[in-house]
């Protein structure tokens, strides 16, 4: 195993409330729409941006889409919590050699919002956001560019994440799957496409990587 890829939202980081407010927001600024969280997430594989263009009933997107951001950036210390565990793994995973990388759905603009709340700028190797594909999971496109970029092949990853998308993503990928359901807020209770692993906690992933996945 040389890398590992993360899926962001619900995954590395508990980002989905803050999602959900932003949009809340949106929709119910320029729609006059009220929202729940169950609603936003449907709408979820695309980026923000893409959402907002294909959901909003209001012409003036590109000023929705500003104030998703502003949102966004607003409330996202209020409404991110970091988590320890997730911040020692990665920088454990770093120190051990391991390429590290992500692949959401998310734009680069938001990412960058939340990698720089985390404390977690430059310590990624390659990252896919929802502005890099022309195909959003579950589509392979963005696990396959973030092996070009790492210049591994799809034996030597695997990928993370919490909702079916990811799950299929790296299926289509060829990549070894992880299901996750170790932050208090995530995509899938149950996954419909039945992942190489689950794990709901850190240390449990931790220690089947320890031992190689056998």
């Amino acid at each position: 195993m040389k890398a590992i890829l993360f899926d962001f939202d619900g995954t590395l980081a508990n980002t989905l409330p803050v999602c959900d407010v932003a949009f809340q927001h949106v929709f119910k600024e320029f729609d006059g729409r009220e929202l729940s969280s169950a609603e936003v997430r449907a709408m979820f594989g695309p980026s923000e941006t893409g959402i907002i263009r294909k959901n909003l009933n209001h012409p003036d997107k590109d000023e929705a889409i500003e104030q998703y951001y502003a949102k966004y950036l607003e409330r996202h210390d209020e409404l991110v919590e970091p988590n320890q565990e997730i911040h020692d793994l990665l920088l454990q995973l770093k120190e051990s050699g391991m390429k590290l990388g992500i692949v959401t759905g998310k734009a680069r603009r938001s990412l960058d919002i939340s990698l720089e709340a985390l404390g977690w700028e430059g310590l990624f190797d390659a990252i896919i956001t929802g502005d890099d594909v022309a195909r959003p999971k579950p589509d392979p496109e963005g696990v396959l560019k973030t092996l070009a970029q790492l210049r591994i092949t799809k034996n030597e990853a695997v990928f993370i994440g919490d909702s079916d998308a990811d799950i299929l993503a790296g299926i289509e990928a060829g990549v070894l799957t992880i299901g996750v359901q170790w932050l208090p807020d995530f995509q899938t209770l149950e996954f419909a496409a039945v992942p190489d692993f689950h794990f709901k906690t850190v240390n449990d992933f931790k220690g089947a990587l320890e031992r190689g996945f056998a």
